[in-house]
């Protein structure tokens, strides 16, 4: 059955998102995207304009995905600060993890494509400004039940544990090893009171 250009538009941005997860944004040539999607060469431009298009999309999909998983860790039943900690121990998780899908994508392409594109740079600030705003929340649930004491602003405290948490996963990457999760675990309890 042959898949719809929309179908097939998602299929090239799922194999372009594992290949750059590994190699990063500009190590990726478009050549090789299609060939591991298993598209012709000469049809990338019938599904996005440019390849600064395509990295706009991949982004936007990535923190779609991303912030639905979010979503579903904040939701529980939880405290806000129960709430948080699900959400740090996925991190570790998925950020130990082999799978190269589970990893953060505002890591590995952040600094590289916020020079490139502006387009790109955009799509990454919204996205993480969503994922603070969501953390933010949480830490206001978190004050409200009594189980976050930290008397600090929600969206201060919520983008002081983003930046803290992003740091530690570069760190992770520098080491190849699982340590700095370990210390910013322990700043975010303390952070959080």
């Amino acid at each position: 059955m042959k898949k719809s250009s929309q179908d097939m538009r998602q299929h090239i941005i799922d194999v372009a998102r594992t290949l750059m997860t590994h190699k990063g944004y500009t190590a990726v040539g478009l050549n090789e995207v299609l060939s591991a999607a298993g598209v012709p060469k000469g049809s990338f431009y019938h599904y996005f304009r440019s390849k600064e298009e395509f990295g706009e999309a991949l982004l936007q999909e990535y923190f779609a995905d991303y912030l639905s998983t979010i979503d579903g860790l904040l939701a529980g039943r939880n405290t806000g600060a129960g709430q948080l900690m699900a959400y740090f121990d996925y991190w570790v998780e998925s950020q130990c993890s082999h799978a190269s899908n589970d990893k953060c994508l505002v890591v590995k392409l952040g600094a590289e494509v916020c020079d490139l594109s502006d387009p790109m740079r955009l799509v990454l600030k919204g996205g993480t400004h969503k994922v603070v705003e969501r953390l933010a929340a949480c830490v206001e649930r978190g004050q409200a039940d009594g189980s976050i004491g930290s008397a600090q602003p929600a969206p201060v405290l919520a983008e002081t544990l983003y930046q803290m948490w992003l740091g530690a996963s570069l760190m992770a990457k520098v080491e190849q090893a699982p340590e700095p999760f370990k210390a910013v675990m322990t700043m975010s309890k303390h952070l959080l009171g």
